[in-house]
């Protein structure tokens, strides 16, 4: 625990029992600490009695914690249903449905592409599926 009166350096990580959080210290702000989250974050007050230097196991969780988050806003990834389909080769109907899509997506047709895509995949499940 730290003592109210010693202050503490801009960027300082110090942990918040409180909320069981590693922050980096930012000012003071009447009677409350004012700490950010390591990664970036919004910030919160905390008392500064209650605060101390965080330990390097501290420091290691806050940043897998950081990264974790990082990662969780992530869009995700596309799968083999959000991806048009292919055309199979030598397929005449499988060519001029691609066809079809291209011209919507050129005309910037996005219900027409799309239909485009739905009609080329019950054909794939019907003619090209063992």
């Amino acid at each position: 625990m730290t003592t109210k009166s010693e202050p503490h350096e801009p960027g300082t990580l110090l942990y918040d029992p409180v909320t069981d959080k590693v922050g980096e210290y930012r000012d003071r702000v009447g009677p409350y600490a004012m700490l950010r989250p390591v990664g970036g974050g919004r910030e919160w007050q905390a008392d500064p009695g209650a605060l101390r230097p965080a330990t390097d196991r501290d420091r290691l969780h806050a940043g897998v914690r950081a990264a974790n988050d990082r990662t969780a806003a992530l869009p995700p990834p596309l799968d083999a249903v959000s991806r048009p389909p292919r055309p199979v080769p030598g397929c005449p109907a499988c060519l001029q449905l691609t066809e079809r899509r291209e011209a919507a997506r050129a005309a910037y047709d996005r219900s027409a592409e799309t239909d485009a895509n739905v009609l080329l995949r019950q054909h794939q499940r019907q003619e090209h599926r063992a």
